[in-house]
């Protein structure tokens, strides 16, 4: 359902994305009749999106509420946090509010899509705070693996709020500032009615550790290495690249940049004033006038995307740089639930191809820019929350946090999903209701309905296999011209060919049966002869493939 009675003074959180998932954040805050939205993110497809590679919340809600929306705050820039406003903001059309170096990110996501320059993006300063009436909003600076990353506290009468966004507690961030601990114990003071807190690693004992260390190990793990090295990571784990090109340079090795997206990144981060202590990176071009036993390729690619660089490394496919026999290649990034099959797969091509591949497993060259227990405890101590959210993981991480945040005496705990509506200022915090929610693929230009029939249909005849017939018969539904077959992702031509005979002598005896008055009937003799090619082709291939039938009548 979508209609949603609220009363006038309820201060309510409803998650169009990300509660149930990795991925999709899109969180919006009401009261008083407005809206504020927090983050507009996408995921990726996978083997059960064929066709699709970017999936967006369905925020079919917001249709007839645009005129309330007073804003839309971004957290930080990463995709699943960012990667949506292309797509989805000509629905919604509100101001849209960021610090400088998500500004410059989502500046550069926009060129080529007709709407650079169209988007109102009020550039925000570190800290900021102000009003987006009914709400006060204030920013608080964390630490995370990309610049800038904001917790954000949301104020209004009805009490206060604290949406974490991602975050980790790392005691030696190499870019950026440190968390500002001193504004997080200030909220203790005000009874913060919930935190609205990032799950991704609440299984996980300990601390998320240090980027810091990161880069001692990879001096360590690049030092070894005789021949030319390419490190694969996230292109917006901004502070990752930097451990990498110190670890490059400590070793006397240049970095390459491989990936238009890591290149974006690169130039969004100089602009804002980090990576600015670096040696200047290279070009594949420019890397031609170095030996490459004194080149590091930093590379996109790490969770196996099929037109990354890494992935056209691995397949000898890239059109400036080979990677050699007796090369290494470091996988310095976790392996994002789903990945694991494209990501074997561009191994074993490396392997294939003579390459070493070191992996998060083979030492410490990646940690997490997610809070693990020991940071959530802390994060919890110092605001005091009366009840936490769990948000941004899948089921099983947010009833984990849930249950830690009981066991750290947090007085209240919800495990939500996507299209809860969730009133904050009830005590505890409750769900009072519920709206429909979705997921749209990217596909074109236009969004579509992953549940809906076409991607249905194009899935199912991705798996099953598609047949057209054309089939010409006469008044009296008799067949008057060879039949005509061709398929896709079923048969090879020869095997088709082959099975012509039978599948025309099917579909004959097939229209032979119907009556005078089915004969005259165009609908039912489409199903009669696609029922009897779907017969042939069954016993033929063991499949149910989409069949389609083009009928013509002539008289």
């Amino acid at each position: 359902m979508t209609q949603l009675s609220l009363k006038k003074d309820d201060f309510v959180l409803l998650p169009l994305g990300g509660s149930g998932e990795i991925g999709m954040n899109f969180n919006l805050y009401g009261y008083q009749g407005k809206w504020l939205i927090v983050d507009c993110g996408v995921m990726f497809g996978d083997e059960h999106t064929p066709g699709i590679d970017v999936i967006v919340p369905d925020i079919s809600f917001l249709e007839s509420r645009r005129k309330d929306i007073v804003g839309m705050v971004i957290t930080h820039a990463h995709e699943d946090h960012i990667g949506a406003v292309q797509y989805l903001w000509p629905q919604i059309q509100c101001p849209v509010y960021a610090t400088g170096f998500a500004a410059s990110v989502l500046k550069r996501k926009l060129v080529g899509t007709g709407l650079s320059g169209q988007i109102p993006v009020e550039v925000l300063p570190l800290s900021s705070v102000f009003t987006l009436n009914p709400f006060d909003i204030q920013l608080i600076t964390l630490t995370h693996s990309i610049p800038e990353p904001n917790a954000v506290v949301i104020r209004c009468k009805a009490g206060t709020v604290l949406h974490t966004g991602d975050w980790k507690i790392d005691p030696s961030p190499v870019v950026g500032q440190n968390t500002d601990e001193a504004a997080l114990r200030a909220l203790r003071t005000e009874n913060i009615l919930a935190m609205v807190c990032d799950s991704t690693n609440a299984m996980e004992e300990g601390t998320s550790g240090s980027e810091d260390d990161v880069g001692t190990e990879l001096v360590k793990v690049i030092a070894g290495q005789k021949q030319a090295v390419a490190v694969a990571c996230f292109a917006t784990n901004v502070a990752r690249v930097h451990s990498v090109a110190l670890a490059a340079a400590a070793n006397g090795r240049r970095v390459v940049l491989l990936g238009r997206s890591l290149w974006r990144i690169y130039e969004s981060a100089q602009e804002n004033g980090y990576l600015t202590d670096l040696e200047p990176f290279l070009s594949p071009k420019d890397a031609k006038l170095y030996e490459r036993q004194n080149l590091l390729y930093l590379c996109t690619g790490s969770q196996g995307e099929p037109r990354s660089a890494l992935s056209k490394l691995a397949a000898g496919a890239h059109p400036e740089v080979s990677l050699l026999e007796g090369d290494t290649v470091i996988f310095s990034s976790r392996v994002i639930p789903g990945k694991e099959k494209s990501i074997s797969a561009i191994k074993n091509n490396l392997v294939e191809r003579g390459v070493q591949i070191i992996s998060d497993k083979g030492g410490d060259i990646h940690v997490s820019g997610h809070p693990a227990r020991d940071d959530l405890a802390q994060l919890y101590d110092w605001v005091r929350p009366q009840a936490v959210i769990p948000v941004h993981g899948e089921y099983r991480h947010m009833k984990a946090q849930a249950i830690f945040a009981k066991e750290c005496q947090v007085p209240h705990s919800i495990v939500i999903s996507n299209g809860d509506v969730i009133k904050l200022n009830a005590k505890p915090a409750t769900c009072i209701g519920k709206v429909a929610t979705g997921r749209l693929g990217v596909n074109g230009v236009r969004l579509q309905n992953i549940n809906g029939d076409a991607h249905k249909a194009m899935h199912k005849a991705i798996e099953y296999g598609y047949l057209v017939a054309s089939i010409c018969i006469n008044s009296d539904a008799e067949i008057v011209a060879p039949m005509q077959l061709s398929c896709l992702g079923l048969l090879e031509k020869k095997e088709l060919q082959a099975i012509v005979t039978e599948v025309e002598d099917a579909v004959m005896e097939a229209l032979d049966e119907v009556s005078d008055r089915q004969r005259q009937n165009d609908a039912a003799l489409l199903e009669v002869c696609k029922k009897a090619i779907r017969s042939v082709i069954r016993i033929e291939t063991g499949k149910k493939p989409v069949v389609e039938v083009h009928l013509v009548r002539l008289d």
